[in-house]
């Protein structure tokens, strides 16, 4: 006889403010399963994750209909009271961004013999000792030492395993894993992925693991449901959904994200395999070649030679300071027209080079130089002029946009500072053109940061950088955030924009699939220094370094 599910979801619809956002939704979770939801912002798959937990907002969201049975007990008639013995100690959860969930004021210890203490009946040191136990087994380096450290002090890998170890504290019988992984290295996402497998296998716990990465889901997960528009599409055993998707919204799923064995001249949208109008046009080797041979026989727009950024960390008033080298006898050109990858784990020096380029943080020792002119000696207001000609699209486009300002005068901003144009109503008919080439229209020039998407912001970063005409653009971890297809559309523009205008980019990614697709060569990063640099597609098929080899092996492929 079959074991009846730990957890069963039947009908649920969920509103908020009278809006509709989950459709008589149904699933189940079998005990010592991993379960994998999928599906972009917005499709409801946190959502009806949240309400398992009793955590919709209170005034706003509301469950129209529908039942959450945990071993017997329908969830949404529980009490806050007994709801609280169950949270954290029966049904445990995993966020997206650890730096928001953990308190900064408290030290990583602090914070796992916390839910121990409250959950538990152990006392004070015994709870000490089962922290120190929980973070071994989560792996995390020097304990004792990560006990006493504070959430800033560590990286967002050992803040992520901080998490995992906090929500298995009390040996809870589901887990919910909240995209875990996304904003990760794709080294750190796989020893995160290999760690809640080892867990699960070893506490026999059943786990709910939310992503909108199908490759990924396939990595941990024995069943999975796709979710959109808060209905779910599709549902059944990974392997099956992977060979023969049925729904159109799933197939966008699986070949949203870049090959990393043919190159597309556009990437498929979602909306492309809903309209059924998939372009499959390549970019060949030979055409490749030939970009490549035009690009390369003009003189670099940017040459960086022997460049050094060194920071100096004094922890004491009686220890010597310690000097620390993020970017050591870095060196490389970049031509007008190209897009340079540069790839490499969190630490490796990607952000710092780039912001050296930048002039934003200046480099200790070396040269940059920018159409033969060396920037790194240049004065302020010389500088400031340069700023027009380097610009920068950030991860984050929320935190780099002031909220209180409509985003068309967010674009006209730049413009003004730099006297383009001659009026501000030249200025507003510019930024108009700049929208409608990022895919947006003239109605969003006096709306606010927070009425848009997460896609929408990062087309408004983009068409904020743009506004100055720039000729080198740093793409900061510029897509890592986004969802699969977003990310498609905003790659697709950006290739778009570097035609139209002969835009040159760097692009930073940890995510090496990507960095392949929009890259002519690529340069990866490792402890400061230089692993490899050449033809991104040579450096793919044939990696030198067995680091560049690690970084490859870990890019979640599917089945």
């Amino acid at each position: 006889m079959q074991e009846s599910p730990i957890l069963e979801v039947k009908n649920l619809s969920i509103s908020f403010s009278e809006n509709e956002v989950i459709h008589s939704v149904s699933y189940h979770l079998n005990k010592n399963e991993i379960l994998g939801i999928v599906g972009e912002s917005g499709s409801g798959k946190s959502v009806s994750s949240l309400a398992i937990l009793g955590l919709l907002p209170e005034k706003i969201a509301k469950i129209n209909f529908g039942s959450i049975t945990y071993n017997g007990t329908d969830l949404t008639t529980l009490l806050p009271k007994l709801f609280q013995k169950i949270r954290g100690n029966k049904i445990a959860m995993i966020f997206q961004e650890p730096m928001s969930s953990l308190n900064p004021s408290m030290t990583c210890g602090k914070q796992v013999q916390e839910i121990l203490l409250q959950h538990t009946n152990l006392s004070k040191k015994e709870a000490q000792n089962e922290t120190l136990l929980l973070f071994e087994k989560v792996k995390l380096p020097d304990v004792n030492i990560t006990y006493n450290k504070y959430p800033h002090e560590i990286s967002g890998g050992q803040k992520q395993r901080v998490m995992i170890a906090m929500a298995i504290a009390c040996k809870p019988d589901i887990l919910i894993a909240d995209e875990p992984t996304t904003a990760l290295d794709v080294t750190v996402q796989k020893d995160i992925i290999s760690l809640l497998k080892a867990l699960q296998v070893e506490t026999k716990m059943s786990i709910i693991f939310i992503t909108h990465d199908l490759a990924l889901i396939s990595k941990i997960a024995n069943r999975v449901l796709v979710m959109y528009k808060g209905n779910i599409v599709e549902q059944g055993i990974v392997s099956d959904i992977f060979k023969n998707p049925q729904h159109n919204y799933t197939k966008a799923l699986i070949n949203s994200r870049p090959s990393l064995d043919t190159r597309l001249k556009t990437l498929p949208t979602i909306q492309d395999f809903l309209d059924d109008s998939i372009s499959n046009d390549i970019i060949s080797p030979q055409q490749r070649k030939e970009t490549h041979k035009k690009l390369y026989s003009k003189p670099p727009l940017l040459e960086v030679i022997n460049v050094e950024k060194e920071y100096i960390s004094k922890s004491g008033w009686f220890t010597k300071p310690q000097h620390f080298k993020a970017v050591n006898d870095v060196s490389f050109k970049l031509y007008e027209g190209e897009t340079l990858g540069l790839v490499g784990e969190s630490g490796c020096g990607k952000s710092t080079l780039g912001n050296a380029i930048l002039q934003l943080d200046k480099a200790t020792s070396g040269q940059i130089l920018y159409n033969g002119v060396d920037i790194t000696k240049l004065s302020k207001s010389d500088t400031r002029k340069l700023r027009k000609d380097i610009q920068i699209i950030f991860q984050d486009p929320y935190s780099s946009l002031n909220p209180r300002i409509p985003v068309g005068e967010a674009i006209m901003e730049p413009m003004i500072v730099h006297k383009l144009y001659n009026s501000d109503k030249e200025r507003k008919e510019k930024v108009i053109d700049i929208l409608n080439r990022v895919g947006l229209s003239e109605d969003y020039f006096n709306r606010y940061p927070h009425e848009f998407s997460g896609g929408q912001r990062q087309r408004i970063g983009i068409a904020r950088t743009i506004a100055l005409q720039p000729k080198l653009i740093v793409c900061d971890e510029s897509v890592s955030a986004l969802d699969i297809s977003v990310q498609a559309q905003v790659l697709n523009l950006l290739n778009e924009l570097k035609d139209t205008f002969g835009f040159t980019y760097i692009f930073i990614s940890h995510d090496l699939a990507v960095v392949k697709y929009m890259s002519d060569q690529l340069l990866v990063m490792n402890q400061g220094k230089i692993e490899e640099l050449d033809d991104a597609d040579v450096i793919y098929a044939l990696p030198k370094k067995e680091y560049t080899k690690k970084l490859i092996e870990a890019i979640p492929k599917g089945l």
